[in-house]
């Protein structure tokens, strides 16, 4: 490249100067599916949030989102932008934290990443127990995309994962922990809903939404092994939006979904849960911890210690 060219694309790439906030707002506009919804979560006007999505969509050239009077849509470009913008988003933030915690000089702070609810359930009473015994302990939570959790604990910046399913890391340690079981989330009016429990067969011919991010993955291999005749099937959506939007567009008729009783706790109130059952009882998934060996964080030992004495079962 020679200088001419060198000089035009720097100039080029000073003029494109990404806010992160309005990388915010786009991915929030996409969870929400709506301006005015993304708008009120931020504390912010419409007219603002749409404008700076708007100021974004002409720095980067491309529309990020397809608009109407039912809503916003991601296009094509969107969504891979959109998929884009999260990671670097999710890297700020673990950035941040992590400046902010050396910074400080902490050394009682334990950080741990999950892809299960916190409204009810197991972790969320060890991480109740866990603060009753270390109150002195900074505990610092995160939800983040399976992938982005691997990395967190790989680089350090997470100290231990509580996962869905089988998650094997090179060098890293684990502890199979509790089970849940799975249950049909679907509306009051469904005519599923009028049975007590569901078994996987009852299935058939419905349009089942599953999210992209755990435990997503694990439910859509346990139902294929479940049902392992293609006809025998739901149709299924995979959506590029967290559990709490699946419930959303449930609500919204457009189908029914599959969650972990854990849950429970985050209820809509026209939504109701259903045990999903096979021929041995509940279906259940089970959970893990997991770490690395050479964390010597004395918090970290603390919690694999409550969570050994809580959890019984063989490493």
């Amino acid at each position: 490249m020679d200088n001419t060219n060198f000089r035009q694309h720097l100039a080029r790439s000073r003029d494109l100067r990404l806010d992160l906030k309005q990388l915010r707002y786009a991915v929030l506009a996409a969870d929400f599916g709506s301006f005015r919804q993304a708008a009120e979560a931020s504390l912010v006007k419409q007219s603002t949030l749409s404008r700076s999505i708007l100021q974004l969509e002409h720095l980067i050239g491309v529309a990020i989102f397809e608009r109407s009077s039912g809503g916003i849509r991601a296009t094509p470009a969107g969504r891979s932008f959109l998929r884009m913008s999260r990671s670097i988003l999710e890297q700020v933030d673990a950035l941040v934290t992590t400046t902010r915690a050396n910074g400080r000089g902490e050394a009682g702070r334990l950080a741990i990443g999950f892809c299960t609810s916190l409204t009810a359930g197991n972790l969320r009473a060890s991480l109740i127990e866990f603060k009753q015994r270390f109150s002195q302990i900074e505990l610092a939570t995160v939800e983040r995309s399976r992938t982005r959790l691997v990395a967190g604990l790989r680089s350090s910046v997470l100290d231990a994962l509580i996962v869905a399913g089988d998650l094997p890391i090179l060098d890293c340690k684990s502890m199979q922990l509790w089970s849940e079981r799975i249950l049909v989330v679907l509306q009051r009016d469904h005519p599923l809903a009028m049975r007590d429990a569901m078994y996987w067969t009852d299935l058939r011919d419905q349009t089942v939404l599953l999210s992209q991010y755990d435990p997503g993955r694990e439910l859509e291999e346990l139902l294929n092994s479940k049902l392992t005749h293609p006809g025998d099937r739901p149709r299924l959506e995979r959506h590029d939006v967290s559990r709490g939007v699946i419930k959303s567009l449930i609500t919204m008729g457009l189908g029914i979904s599959l969650v972990l009783e854990s849950d429970i706790g985050a209820n809509f109130a026209d939504l109701t849960f259903r045990e999903l059952r096979d021929g041995a009882g509940p279906s259940r998934i089970g959970f893990s911890a997991m770490w690395r060996p050479d964390n010597e964080n004395p918090a970290l030992a603390g919690f694999i210690k409550l969570l050994s004495e809580r959890y019984s079962l063989p490493s």
